[in-house]
């Protein structure tokens, strides 16, 4: 008990807290400032956008830090560092991006180089001269989002969002084209060349155009394209033909484009369709034919200024085409080197010539039949292929199919393939040939016989006349009237035909005035045809000469 007594007298411990420690004052700044730090980076990293890597063939004009990227006249990038890619090939550019920017980057958003250039007529990127060069940009329409770009070599030549359409042209080669080449319509600029690119067998180009709207509605199924280059100077058989679509294309080339009137109404082309580009606006507007009939014709005169593509005419009016003109030499057994000239006639041509087809074909088609008969009675009447000149100047030739007179009986050889229609020699070789005909019978004539015989009958009349005289004055005063008169009226014809003779002999000698203006008549017009042929063929290696003359070397 006193133990328990002793014990209950001790005071109760009671549990007392331990005081906490105060932050000193000295670490409330480095707090705040780590908080700004934070606040700040956060801000830093919700303020710039993705990075990027561009692809570059060369930097010129490219500096780390400096140069921005620009989207219609605003910054939306800079260029933070620059290195050589690990071929060397490429130069890459790491871009920093803002943030709106994020949405623009997908597969198909292009980057390019913009700088001073001038292309199509047009001169653009002059304000880098002074602030320098930039990244151009052309936001894409695609969905997938990337990082990598390869930058362009050539700017695209139509601003993003433009309206219109773009399609496709099919050419043999570039011509005088270029990106930014005006595409025309009735001489109004309604487009621009955008790109182009080699077929992959190489045989060809495709040229990509693009054409503003309204004016993409005038582009139909059958439109037909050509290049209205510079100046359009062809000289052919039909003569020297001058065109030129505006004084822009005059000095830069362009592309025009047409509608044939009947397919005019046509619903509008879809977009990227594809046509052929002519070489010209007559080639572009040729209605295609729909059916053609092949002939080979053998000349054994010269062909020289035929070729493809001449026309093939009927009395004057096209019918077809030359489709080759090559050479043929026959067998070795029977050696024959003559020109072979294949011609393709095109029946409809025909029979929209005529006034009334009606009336030849009776309301139906023509068939093969009713062709082979119509065309073997036309031979039968004298129709014949001649080559004749569309061009003095140029000595161009086509095929011609007209009535000669007075020709041999020939006949259409329908058992070859293709059949072979009857020639007759052209104007001009007929006329030298008669030409030199002429001439060699004259030079076969027996001048100098002839005149030795005049001599030998001059002086036979002569003694004759001494005769008669003599005999007229021995009978004087025995000879009768009538016999006196009769020997007078001898002599004077004596001397008549001796007179005659005389004057026979001066026509027909050698050196007489007639038979030398004679020669040299013939001569000259035989010159005259050979200076001709001389001139068309010079024309033909040198037409230039037309507009310079005749170059001092080949004077």
């Amino acid at each position: 008990m006193p133990e328990n007594q002793e014990l209950s007298d001790l005071p109760e411990a009671t549990a007392v807290p331990k005081k906490r420690t105060r932050l000193s004052v000295v670490w409330i700044i480095p707090i705040i400032a780590a908080l700004l730090g934070g606040w700040i980076a956060v801000q830093k990293l919700l303020s710039e956008g993705p990075t990027i890597e561009i692809s570059f063939a060369s930097a010129d004009g490219l500096e780390a830090g400096k140069t921005t990227v620009k989207y219609n006249g605003v910054d939306v990038g800079r260029i933070e560092s620059l290195k050589v890619s690990a071929d060397r090939q490429r130069i890459l550019a790491s871009v920093q991006m803002a943030p709106e920017a994020g949405e623009w980057l997908v597969d198909d958003t292009s980057f390019w180089v913009v700088r001073p250039r001038i292309a199509g007529g047009s001169i653009t990127g002059l304000g880098t001269l002074l602030s320098g060069s930039y990244i151009g940009m052309a936001i894409g329409n695609g969905s997938e989002r990337v990082r990598s770009f390869t930058a362009l070599e050539v700017p695209p030549v139509v601003a993003a969002n433009t309206p219109g359409r773009f399609f496709q042209l099919e050419a043999a080669n570039l011509g005088s084209l270029d990106y930014g080449t005006p595409i025309l319509f009735r001489r109004i600029q309604v487009g621009q060349v955008a790109s182009y690119r080699l077929e992959e067998n190489g045989r060809g180009l495709v040229v990509r155009i693009f054409v503003k709207a309204p004016y993409d509605r005038f582009i139909k199924p059958e439109t037909r394209f050509w290049q209205a280059s510079g100046l359009d100077f062809s000289l052919n058989a039909d003569g020297l033909n001058v065109q030129t679509e505006s004084l822009a294309s005059l000095l830069i080339g362009g592309v025009a484009f047409d509608t044939p009137t009947e397919s005019a109404e046509a619903d509008p082309a879809p977009a990227d369709a594809r046509f052929e580009l002519f070489g010209d606006q007559a080639s572009a507007m040729k209605a295609p034919e729909r059916r053609s009939v092949h002939y080979v014709l053998y000349f054994d005169e010269s062909v020289r200024g035929l070729s493809a593509g001449a026309p093939v005419t009927l009395l004057g009016l096209p019918i077809g085409e030359v489709v080759s003109v090559r050479l043929e030499a026959g067998s070795r057994k029977d050696l024959k080197v003559r020109a072979r000239v294949r011609v393709a006639t095109f029946p409809q041509r025909f029979l929209d010539v005529l006034v009334d087809p009606q009336d030849l074909t009776g309301g139906k088609e023509i068939t093969p039949a009713m062709r082979r008969d119509l065309l073997d009675r036309l031979v039968a009447r004298g129709l014949r292929a001649q080559l004749q000149t569309g061009n003095l100047l140029t000595g161009q030739l086509y095929v011609a199919l007209a009535y000669v007179p007075n020709e041999a009986r020939a006949n259409i050889n329908w058992q070859a393939d293709p059949p072979v229609f009857p020639v007759a020699k052209s104007g001009l070789t007929d006329i030298e040939a008669k030409l030199t005909n002429i001439l060699t019978k004259l030079d076969r004539l027996p001048i100098d016989a002839i005149g030795n015989d005049l001599k030998q009958s001059l002086a036979t009349l002569a003694e004759t006349l001494k005769d008669v005289d003599t005999l007229v004055k021995r009978w004087g005063g025995e000879l009768t009237p009538e016999l006196s008169s009769t020997l007078v009226e001898a002599r004077r014809t004596l001397a008549a035909a001796e007179r005659s003779f005389d004057s026979a002999g001066k026509v027909v000698a050698p050196d007489s005035v007639l038979m030398a203006e004679m020669r040299g008549m013939l001569s000259e017009i035989k010159r005259a045809a050979q200076s001709m042929r001389v001139l068309t063929d010079y024309l033909e290696r040198h037409p230039e000469a037309l507009i310079r003359g005749k170059s001092e070397e080949l004077q």
